[in-house]
C-alpha cells in the first residue's frame, strides 16, 4: 500500500533513515496529489531512489521548526506551496483573506508572507552551509526584478533576496532531477551553473556564454520604460527552443543568470510522471479538511501551457506556450482509478489545464522551431497557421465518459472561445454544451468588452 512521505519524526525513524537527500519545506499542508507541485517533485525524486522528507508550514519564528529531521544529505528545497503566498493572504484590493484552502480547517495565517524567501532564509540561520534549491510559483514569478504590487516598489530577484543557491522555474521536473545527478555526483550547488530552467547568481560573466544582457537593475528600478524593454526581452525568451540565456546586473558586481527554458515533458515523460505512487489524499495526521483538494479528487490533468498569451497571465513565464499533454489512454486510466474510489459518485469534475482545449501545440512549426517571437497565436487576429481541430479532446471526452461508474464528464477548466470558433467543425461545441458543462462554462479571457479584452491581450 503506498504511504505518505515522512512528515514527523516518527515516521523519519521508523524508516531507519540515517538522513534524508533532500528536505522539502512546503508553504501548504501536504497533500500527496499530482495536482500540487511538491507531490510531484518529491515523488519524481523518490523514483529515481532518494530519500525525501516533508516539512510542512514550519513555524518561521521558531529555528527548530525545520529541525525535525538531520540536515539533508544533498540540499534542502523550498516552495511557497500551490499558490503564490501573497495572492493567498491578499485580495486584489489588498485586504487580508479570511480563509486558506491549502491549510487544514481553512485556518489562516500557517504560512508567512512571502513564504519562499522566509523559509530559505531561515535555512541559512540556522544551517550556513546548506545548499538550498528553490522553486515553484511564487520563486519562478520572481526569478528577475519584478513589480511587487503588494509594497509598489520594483523588488530584487527572490534568488539574491532568499540567499538560495539555486532558483528552479517552471514545472521543474527536469531541472530538479538534473541537480540532483549534479549534486550526487560531488558538485557543490554553487557549481551547478549550466542546467536550463534555473536561475543562479555570479560575480562574473567570465564563464557565462551566448547570453542576452537585461538592463541593470538600478535602471529598471528607476525608468519605468527600461522596465517594459527588460519585461518584454524576457517575454521572448520563455521558449524553450528560441529562448537565450539572460543575465541581469545588481549593485557590486553581483549577476543573476537565467539560463533558457528547460524542454518541454513529452507525452511519455507527461504520462510517468502523473503515474507515479501517489497517495493522492492529504497526509493522515490532518484531522481537517483541506478544502483544495475538493475539486482537484475527482478530476482529471490533460494538458500544461498555454499559447492564450494573455498579457495578464503568468502562464507564459511558468508554463510557457508551448503545449505538453498525457496520452488518452494515461488520462482514462486515472479516470478508472478514480471510478474505483468509494467515495466517487460518477461525475469527473474536468478534465483540463491552464486552457482546457488546448491539447496540442498552436501549429506544427512550434514542435521544431518553438513559439514566435514577435507575434501571439491568437490576439489581435488568429494566425493563420493555427491548428483549431478539437477532435482528439472531444473524443477523449467520450471515452471518459465510457467508463463503467463515470455519470458525467465536466469541463470546469477555463476554454478559449475565440479558439472553439475556428474550428471548421461545430461537433466539439454541440458536444460540450449538451454533455460537458456543470452549471456554467467558464471562458477565456473573462470579458465581454472588447476595449477591455483588447487590453487583457
Amino acid at each position: 500500500m503506498t504511504k505518505h512521505l515522512p512528515l514527523t519524526r516518527a515516521e523519519f525513524d521508523k524508516l531507519k533513515w540515517e538522513r534524508p537527500d533532500f528536505t522539502f519545506i512546503i508553504g501548504d499542508a501536504y497533500v500527496d496529489h499530482p495536482s500540487f507541485g511538491p507531490a510531484i517533485i518529491s515523488r519524481l525524486l523518490e523514483s529515481r531512489g532518494y530519500k525525501v522528507a516533508m516539512i510542512a508550514q514550519p513555524d518561521w519564528k521558531d529555528d527548530n521548526s525545520i529541525n525535525i529531521y538531520p540536515e539533508p544529505r544533498l540540499s534542502y528545497l523550498v516552495s511557497s506551496g500551490n499558490m503564490d503566498s501573497m495572492v493567498n493572504h491578499y485580495t486584489a484590493a489588498k485586504k487580508h483573506r479570511s480563509t486558506d484552502a491549502f491549510t487544514p480547517g481553512g485556518v489562516m495565517g500557517k504560512r508567512p508572507d512571502r513564504a519562499a524567501t522566509v523559509y530559505c532564509n531561515l535555512i541559512r540561520r540556522t544551517h550556513k552551509n546548506a545548499s538550498i534549491i528553490v522553486g515553484g510559483i511564487e520563486a519562478s514569478l520572481r526569478r528577475l526584478a519584478h513589480y511587487d504590487y503588494w509594497s509598489d516598489k520594483v523588488k530584487r530577484s527572490l534568488l539574491l533576496d532568499s540567499q538560495a543557491d539555486i532558483l528552479v522555474y517552471g514545472m521543474g521536473e527536469r531541472a530538479i532531477l538534473e541537480i540532483a545527478e549534479a549534486l550526487d555526483s560531488g558538485l557543490s550547488a554553487k557549481d551547478i551553473t549550466y542546467i536550463n530552467g534555473t536561475v543562479i547568481k555570479t560575480d562574473s560573466l567570465e564563464s557565462i556564454y551566448d547570453y542576452t544582457a537585461l538592463p541593470d537593475y538600478e535602471k529598471v528600478v528607476s525608468d519605468k520604460r527600461v522596465y517594459a524593454e527588460s519585461f518584454y526581452e524576457q517575454y521572448k525568451n520563455t521558449d524553450s527552443i528560441n529562448g537565450k540565456r539572460l543575465t541581469e546586473k545588481y549593485a557590486d558586481n553581483c549577476y543573476v543568470v537565467v539560463n533558457p527554458p528547460a524542454m518541454p515533458l513529452s507525452v511519455s515523460e507527461m504520462d510517468e510522471i502523473y503515474a507515479l505512487d501517489y497517495t493522492r489524499e492529504p497526509h493522515p495526521s490532518y484531522k481537517e479538511k483541506i478544502s483544495a483538494t475538493d475539486e482537484v479528487r475527482f478530476s482529471l490533468v490533460s494538458s500544461r501551457g498555454c499559447f492564450g498569451g494573455c498579457n495578464f497571465c503568468a502562464l507564459t513565464f511558468h508554463q510557457g506556450r508551448v503545449i505538453q499533454k498525457k496520452s488518452k489512454q494515461a488520462i482514462l486510466n486515472e479516470a478508472k482509478l478514480l471510478a474505483k474510489d468509494s467515495r466517487f459518485k460518477g461525475y469527473i469534475h474536468d478534465v483540463g489545464g491552464p486552457t482546457a482545449n488546448f491539447r496540442h501545440t498552436a501549429c506544427d512549426k512550434q514542435k521544431k522551431h518553438g513559439v514566435c517571437t514577435n507575434r501571439q497565436c491568437l490576439f489581435p487576429d488568429p494566425c493563420k497557421n493555427i491548428n483549431a481541430d478539437h477532435s482528439e479532446y472531444a473524443d477523449l471526452l467520450k471515452s471518459i465518459a465510457a467508463i463503467p461508474g463515470v455519470k458525467k464528464v465536466f469541463v470546469r477548466s477555463g476554454l478559449r472561445f475565440d479558439y472553439i470558433l475556428l474550428d471548421k467543425d461545430d461537433k466539439f461545441l454541440r458536444q460540450l454544451v449538451k454533455h460537458h458543462i456543470s452549471g456554467q462554462l467558464k471562458i477565456a479571457p473573462e470579458h465581454i468588452s472588447s476595449n477591455v479584452l483588447k487590453y487583457m491581450g
